[in-house]
């Protein structure tokens, strides 16, 4: 059996591609820095489940998502596609995950309908709150522009020509 092995010490519970939530949200990013290099031109899903050798099912969904909640702007029709739909300055990462995250919560105590029985009395839902708030404070720091700061590297990695002229089929932002 070939692939990736997972670092030394890496559970199960931080494996991406076996928690939707954290795949959903590394989705996101992905196809916002995609779209981002592309300086205005549409991009498939086809193109993009390609480059990131990702299902394009789940793909589909996460454009959904971004384009509804503004993030990106889609254009039907043979020649469509996809690209930014706010300047990369706008994307603001930490407002990004709180966007597309249904359920931030880290431990069952964290959640409203939680079973556990000490939950009333224990410190942890505390520590978890504080915890969660300190993770998210890190990513508003961030906005998809300073994730778009190695442009040429990125767009070596994703095969993505900087220099191709801007597509004549834009859309007013």
């Amino acid at each position: 059996m070939g692939g990736r092995r997972p670092a030394s010490g890496a559970g199960s519970y931080f494996n991406a591609s076996s928690n939707p939530r954290v795949a959903a949200t590394g989705l996101c990013f992905r196809v916002l820095i995609h779209a981002g290099l592309k300086n205005g031109n549409l991009s498939t899903t086809r193109e993009i489940s390609e480059c990131y050798g990702i299902s394009s099912n789940h793909l589909m969904k996460v454009v959904y998502d971004l384009n509804v909640k503004g993030y990106l702007e889609t254009i039907r029709g043979k020649k469509g596609g996809i690209r930014l739909g706010r300047s990369p300055e706008q994307i603001n990462l930490g407002a990004l995950i709180r966007d597309v995250e249904d359920d931030m919560a880290l431990v069952e105590c964290h959640t409203s309908d939680t079973q556990c029985r000490i939950s009333s009395g224990c410190v942890l839902n505390g520590v978890v709150a504080d915890a969660l708030k300190a993770f998210l404070a890190v990513f508003d720091r961030y906005t998809l522009a300073d994730l778009l700061e190695a442009r040429g590297d990125l767009a070596r990695l994703m095969d993505i020509d900087l220099n191709a002229p801007v597509s004549a089929r834009r859309v007013g932002r």
